[in-house]
């Protein structure tokens, strides 16, 4: 751990730094999601299976150039108790014109993103809830949920506040419309 440059003057301002100076180990991430620390093995082979399948559909198949970024962080806008989360999504599509990736720090602003992808990991609540909340209120138009235990697909759409207001499930093998600026039917099969 390396010293704190200046005495936090909160106590979300003090999580943050304690945060940010970890070290965590060769291909484990942490992420600071509504106030905690959570730190989490590299995934299996079936999560990046499933982000990569989903990845060069909408690569390809997207009605603007859009760009891909796994596990690029993203710093988020502040909850109602002064902290300002800090995740790693699974991935993260931005239209490349906008260039959101170029940056040499690890984290960036969420403004731009246009969706995040999270693959359900050993602790599927904290994607399901923690992390949809955190997406929602940093007004990330699309938040695209693949749950393994579940063996579905979910597309959460119109932020406000903490909630997407709109949800649209299906099982996998059935097709997902994902709405401009992707414009086009998700395929996913291939998930099965």
């Amino acid at each position: 751990m390396t010293a704190v440059a200046h005495e936090p003057t909160t106590p979300a301002e003090g999580l943050l730094d304690i945060f940010l100076s970890l070290d965590t180990p060769e291909g484990f991430r942490a992420e600071l999601i509504e106030g905690e620390i959570v730190v989490t093995p590299p995934p299996d082979g079936e999560h990046e299976h499933y982000i990569t399948r989903l990845m060069k559909q909408v690569i390809r198949r997207s009605r603007i150039d859009m760009d891909f970024s796994g596990n690029k962080g993203l710093k988020l806008r502040k909850g109602d108790d002064g902290t300002r989360d800090h995740v790693i999504p699974d991935g993260t599509f931005a239209p490349a014109h906008l260039h959101l990736y170029r940056t040499a720090d690890p984290w960036m602003p969420s403004e731009g993103v246009t969706m995040v992808l999270e693959v359900t990991s050993a602790k599927p609540g904290r994607d399901r809830e923690a992390k949809r909340r955190c997406h929602a209120r940093a007004a990330i138009p699309l938040y695209l949920l693949v749950d393994r235990d579940a063996s579905s697909i979910t597309l959460f759409s119109d932020p406000k506040n903490e909630e997407y207001r709109q949800r649209y499930t299906v099982s996998f093998g059935k097709p997902l419309a994902l709405p401009e600026p992707f414009g086009f039917e998700l395929k996913t099969t291939d998930l099965l």
